[in-house]
């Protein structure tokens, strides 16, 4: 009985013919490719695009035969194609022999991540350096603090947005404990960095609609997730992803003895699609200093026929790094008075009015900081 090695091969002479005739037609595609590439200085201008000409025909000839010789099997195929793979750079051999293979050569990874592991233990050692913090979390990190899972595709884009002004200690630990989360909740991510510059009144909410701007401007993220520098989470099944519904994702704080403030606390971290981000006209501006922004937000969502939905408080919890609170972000009285006004002022207060002034960026290997004029009041 044959083999099935020996029955996927053409049994006859035609086949054969057909198969030394592809081999012979490859050879000469190489041969010529490689004498335009090597002696290309020496060429006229006539023998160049005589060598370009040929190099397509044989380049179409091939493609049809390929598509058309249905007794030519595909280990044939994808053994020649290897061939022209090896003068093709790196990065590019993946995505190419993809389009010849017809699918995606990675599975989609699974709805629930395979290597989590539950509860965590959060510890802030303050003689952790942020060296250490490079050697332990740049394994397989992009420049700027770009992820992408290395064995599946992932199917959540996310831009992990902090707003940032003076909290080098605090953002240490954040980049110790979270690059690790997000790689085993296989996101497909980036950590941007939003720092005010100067020492005016701090705005949250704005630099968030920052975040949310500038990172677009480097990827189609499709998931946004706003968080605090301070919050870590202490369970890794509390996936950094986007819903049906706005997420409020630190229901659980020590800060509040793992208990909810109130019933509609919207603060900490929360993640919202691009949707659903744009269809309450992202943060408010107009909030400075400390207090209320927050709950803005949740007014917005309210008012748009959506509701917050929230993880089990035993995944949601978070441990927040301890800090008194900072200069020039002081509560602010006149804040609170503003909700009796979202209603009115969402529609116009919000992603389509922000102003601001780009100062510099700079890509980290952890993480990406854009450091921004907000024109804030001193």
């Amino acid at each position: 009985m044959p083999s099935d090695q020996e029955d996927r091969k053409p049994n006859n002479k035609l086949a054969d013919w057909r198969d030394s005739c592809l081999h012979s037609s490859f050879a000469l595609f190489l041969f010529l490719f490689r004498c335009l590439i090597y002696f290309r200085a020496k060429m006229n201008r006539l023998l160049r695009i005589f060598l370009i000409v040929m190099l397509l025909a044989l380049s179409f000839m091939l493609a049809v035969w390929l598509n058309n010789d249905h007794s030519y099997t595909h280990d044939h195929r994808y053994a020649e194609l290897s061939l022209v793979a090896g003068m093709v750079p790196e990065e590019q051999k993946e995505s190419i022999i993809s389009k010849f293979n017809g699918s995606s050569p990675l599975p989609p990874c699974p709805p629930t991540p395979p290597g989590l592991e539950g509860p965590l233990r959060i510890e802030f050692e303050w003689n952790r350096s942020m060296s250490d913090v490079r050697k332990e979390s740049r394994e397989n990190l992009q420049e700027g603090g770009r992820y992408k899972p290395l064995d599946c595709i992932s199917q959540h884009k996310v831009a992990v947005i902090i707003p940032y002004r003076n909290r080098k200690d605090h953002l240490k630990h954040w980049l110790y404990y979270l690059h690790p989360i997000l790689k085993r909740q296989q996101v497909d991510y980036g950590v941007y960095v939003i720092n005010q510059h100067g020492e005016g009144t701090f705005n949250r909410a704005k630099l968030l609609n920052v975040g949310y701007v500038e990172s677009l401007k480097e990827y189609a993220y499709d998931c946004f997730v706003f968080s605090d520098v301070d919050l870590v989470p202490m369970d890794d099944r509390n996936l950094y992803r986007c819903h049906g519904e706005p997420r409020h994702m630190a229901v659980a704080m020590d800060k509040f003895s793992f208990q909810m403030p109130y019933k509609n606390y919207f603060g900490g971290v929360v993640a919202l699609s691009r949707e659903q981000y744009m269809r309450i006209n992202g943060f408010p501006n107009d909030y400075w200093g400390w207090g209320a922004e927050d709950d803005d937000m949740h007014k917005r969502i309210t008012l748009k026929g959506m509701v917050v939905s929230r993880p089990d408080s035993r995944v949601g919890m978070y441990k927040m790094v301890r800090h008194l609170r900072d200069t020039h972000n002081e509560v602010n009285p006149r804040n609170p008075g503003q909700l009796h006004n979202t209603a009115r002022t969402m529609d116009t207060d919000g992603i389509n009015s922000l102003i601001y002034s780009l100062i510099k960026i700079e890509k980290d290997e952890l993480y990406t900081m854009i450091d921004v004029d907000i024109h804030a009041p001193n």
